[in-house]
């Protein structure tokens, strides 16, 4: 297998997504860069724009397990990660897996279960396993949370702390659809028809192997320095007063490699760590009072960052 094999794939997925999702081209490439990459979406946006949509979209093109979980204040973490029951027949406790076990989990409204819910999530994203009563149980590869939730609903919510925000690899947000965009979507799925007529497009074992795939994307040192140097201008910036944990660092490395494997290159660019650093950094920054006094939110400052550090060759080191 090879890059241009992952190309033709992730080609068709978007293609497939895109019959659903009317006008999202980007978005739906940066969701498959998080897929490719291993890592996980929190899709943050007004309510009625496609949010959940577009998670159930992502699942429903490739074949792989797939559950959804409805986060409320009574959820409880072993809905998410699964509760030993004693068996009255064997005399021994059995392990009932919970919603997280699957290969693509949609955590619908995240924001609105409980801290103590919400933190049932952390091991999973970071470590892919889950540990109930001493026992450790791996997620199957594959795996990615989609999460979504309504920022401008505060009540009965629970704002995700920093820590769990760091652990997402990617923001998004979907945004109004254009006046043409919105008649298609009239006509669309005016007949209610849903995702039954998504067919598709590739199974988990592929995605594996295209995971693999992307792993292997050469990454020149005057690349990982240019990275480096991105997320350290956000820890001295004086427009913030929480700047980019060396996780995001790599997530923004990890996140490049698929990108560049999604144009068929062996090879990461500076433009592909300047086209994901909003996505990739914005939701792990905190402005200072004087930057929000100012109306320069997170994204305006990584934008401005990634203006002013200075772009390394792209061929050095090749």
């Amino acid at each position: 297998m090879a890059l241009p094999d992952l190309a033709d794939t992730t080609s068709r997925i978007q293609a497939a997504i895109g019959s659903v999702i009317e006008g999202k081209p980007e978005v739906t490439r940066l969701a498959l860069t998080v897929l490719l990459a291993e890592g996980h979406i929190l899709i943050e946006d007004v309510p009625g724009v496609g949010k959940t949509m577009l998670a159930k979209t992502v699942a429903r093109a490739v074949d792989c397990t797939v559950r959804r979980i409805q986060f409320t204040p009574d959820l409880m973490p072993s809905d998410v990660t699964g509760v030993s029951v004693f068996n009255q027949e064997t005399r021994e406790f059995e392990f009932k897996p919970g919603g997280v076990f699957a290969n693509i989990v949609v955590g619908d409204e995240i924001n609105r279960a409980s801290p103590k819910t919400q933190s049932s999530l952390l091991e999973c994203m970071e470590e892919h396993q889950v540990t109930v009563d001493g026992t450790t149980y791996p997620l199957e590869a594959p795996f990615m949370v989609v999460a979504t939730q309504n920022p401008i609903e505060m009540e009965g919510t629970y704002p995700l702390p920093e820590a769990q925000r760091d652990r997402f690899m990617m923001r998004l947000s979907m945004g109004y659809p254009s006046t043409a965009d919105e008649i298609d979507m009239i006509d669309t799925h005016g007949a209610n028809l849903g995702l039954d007529p998504l067919e598709p497009v590739t199974d988990a074992a592929h995605v594996h192997k295209l995971i693999r795939l992307v792993r292997e994307v050469y990454v020149a040192d005057a690349i990982k320095e240019y990275a480096v140097a991105i997320t350290a201008a956000t820890r001295t910036s004086p427009d913030l007063r929480l700047g980019a944990s060396p996780r995001a660092t790599l997530h923004l490395v990890r996140a490049a490699k698929a990108w560049a494997g999604l144009d068929g290159r062996e090879y990461v660019l500076p433009d592909d760590l300047q086209a994901l650093a909003v996505p990739v950094l914005s939701h792990r920054l905190l402005p200072t009072a004087e930057a929000q006094i100012g109306r320069r939110d997170a994204a305006d400052i990584v934008a401005g960052i990634v203006q002013q550090v200075p772009q390394p060759d792209p061929y050095d080191g090749r």
